[in-house]
């Protein structure tokens, strides 16, 4: 899984041009946050982490979701509030995430937080602390 691409900075899964629809729960898990509350809870992810919150994929269009990825297999561990929509691989359904490439027109998708060698993923604990926190 660290297989990197041409960028020789994102993981495999990230396309090199435009964007792709990545399987949840094969290189990622991710957690779904809709309008002003994603946006706010990534603010603060980021601001806590030194804006090095890990991958945070924001929706232009629509509702404006935000998907923060997760490790694979890691976000049935935890019991996610409402509204948040948690996505991975299970019996019951699959979901689908839109993934930009790191630079480039990549509309409607765009990174709110990029994915690094150091910081490949978002920490699942430290988003659900956040998460609770912006609801209160």
């Amino acid at each position: 899984m660290n297989q990197r691409n041409s960028f020789g900075s994102a993981p495999a899964w990230v396309p090199a041009t435009g964007h792709a629809l990545r399987h949840a729960g094969v290189h990622f898990d991710a957690v779904r946050i809709g309008g002003f509350l994603g946006e706010d809870v990534a603010y603060r992810l980021m601001a806590f982490t030194d804006f090095q919150a890990g991958p945070i994929v924001r929706e232009a269009t629509g509702e404006k979701n935000y998907y923060f990825l997760l490790p694979p297999q890691t976000v049935t561990a935890h019991q996610w509030p409402a509204p948040t929509r948690a996505l991975s691989r299970n019996g019951r359904s699959e979901a689908f995430v839109g993934i930009p490439a790191l630079y480039g027109v990549t509309w409607p998708l765009d990174w709110r937080s990029r994915p690094t060698i150091e910081d490949p993923f978002v920490e699942p604990e430290l988003l659900l602390h956040t998460v609770k926190c912006a609801l209160r």
